[in-house]
């Protein structure tokens, strides 16, 4: 990966999780604060979007450590699957979170029930990515086998020489 990739994929994730820190800083000061009483109830859609805004930020900084292997040449190791099996969970939650807050939402959309559908949708779409990055794990222990594989052949070839 070229140096210029890396910067703008680390500028990118540097973004993100700063409005998602920002996002979440705001979600929390809602949580404790109404202008008008002092007191603002949690419900139960500020917690699910808190949830979700904590499960992007998962990703992000795995993705940024991942990076980091790339660049370094250290991502054909077993390092690796600890970040990719948790950007599989976080993507995976997010999804279970999004079903919960199209269950939550379902009684508004009673005359409207193609929004749930569509929200289920969303769901699905999101858990397919959870499902595309599994397959990118295999790719990657085959990749991490041929590694090793070809270590082992260049060991014996080194003897044979």
């Amino acid at each position: 990966m070229g140096v210029l990739t890396v910067r703008a994929l680390r500028a990118v994730l540097a973004a993100v999780l700063a409005s998602t820190v920002f996002a979440q800083a705001a979600l929390v000061w809602g949580l404790i604060t109404d202008p008008e009483d002092g007191s603002f109830p949690i419900t139960p859609l500020r917690v699910l979007v808190l949830l979700g805004v904590v499960m992007v930020q998962v990703v992000v900084v795995c993705v940024w450590r991942l990076v980091t292997m790339v660049r370094r040449g250290t991502v054909f190791s077993d390092a690796a699957f600890r970040y990719v099996d948790v950007v599989i969970g976080a993507i995976t939650a997010a999804a279970l979170l999004w079903f919960v807050l199209t269950a939550v939402l379902a009684p508004q959309h009673r005359d409207n029930p193609g929004v749930s559908l569509i929200m289920g949708g969303i769901g699905m779409v999101i858990l397919g990515g959870a499902l595309i990055v599994l397959v990118l794990r295999m790719l990657l222990a085959q990749a991490v086998a041929r590694d090793v594989e070809a270590t082992q052949l260049r060991a014996e070839l080194d003897e044979v020489i």
